[in-house]
């Protein structure tokens, strides 16, 4: 049964408390005061990692939702969702009584997901349109918010983060996946990631290797009051920023 234009467009709009997401239309400022990242960023080349097969015979999300410590009722955001590998295996994990915002930038990609996640009819999900710089996502509401190879595809790391930390809850943490290689050959350097969360005030609770994910699994919390803008300190990466992450007025440092 194909969703109606009606539903599809709720499921679009729609966030983990029901009220509307921003304007599509609305814009980061060219200078917000973060500081750009001094790394390259990876181009956006697909929506998906790898075949969902594949990554289910190595019970990938299985073993990634369970050192994340996801369990039944949570509410979790799955950022850079893509084609739904985790969104569909979340909605399953937290069941009927829990909840799935399912986020994504490119707006082609997150309509075919809401189209999915419809015809699969995943009541507890709904998709959410984001910006490069910010995931719009409500205030106080996620017990987890999970980053599956897509880190190292964020051009204003630190303003994205910043931006994040108001929609977890007070023992809300975000999960990082990602591969142990240079951002431009799309992964990131652990230390690098640690450097940039602990920028915005985050805390790496945990961190092992992740072979069935392709790479590794890391756990931050946020700790103490959100820093300002201007406080905040671009992680040195011994690499040049590329000029889409530099910011007007900004450069690599």
């Amino acid at each position: 049964m194909k969703p109606g234009p009606i539903l599809l467009a709720l499921l679009l709009l729609g966030g983990c408390e029901g009220g509307p997401a921003a304007p599509n239309d609305a814009k980061p400022q060219g200078n917000t005061g973060f500081p750009a990242a001094d790394r390259p960023v990876a181009t956006i080349v697909s929506a998906r990692w790898s075949d969902e097969e594949s990554r289910d015979r190595l019970n990938e999300a299985g073993k990634v939702m369970d050192l994340a410590g996801i369990t039944p009722g949570m509410t979790v955001a799955d950022i850079g969702a893509g084609e739904g590998y985790y969104t569909i295996r979340l909605a399953q994990r937290v069941g009927a009584k829990g909840r799935v915002v399912a986020e994504d930038i490119v707006p082609d990609t997150i309509a075919q997901l809401g189209t999915r996640v419809v015809r699969e009819r995943l009541n507890n999900v709904s998709v959410r349109l984001g910006l490069p710089a910010d995931p719009r996502l409500p205030e106080g509401s996620f017990d987890r918010v999970l980053m599956v190879h897509m880190y190292h595809e964020i051009e204003s790391p630190y303003e994205f983060l910043w931006r994040l930390r108001p929609s977890l809850r007070p023992d809300g943490e975000v999960i990082v996946v990602d591969a142990d290689r240079p951002t431009e050959h799309h992964g990131t350097p652990p230390a690098l990631l640690k450097c940039e969360f602990a920028a915005v005030g985050y805390t790496l609770v945990s961190t092992r290797p992740m072979p069935s994910a392709g790479g590794y699994i890391a756990i931050f919390r946020a700790m103490g009051p959100r820093p300002e803008p201007a406080m905040i300190e671009a992680c040195k990466s011994g690499a040049r920023a590329t000029p889409a992450a530099v910011q007007p007025g900004k450069g690599s440092e």
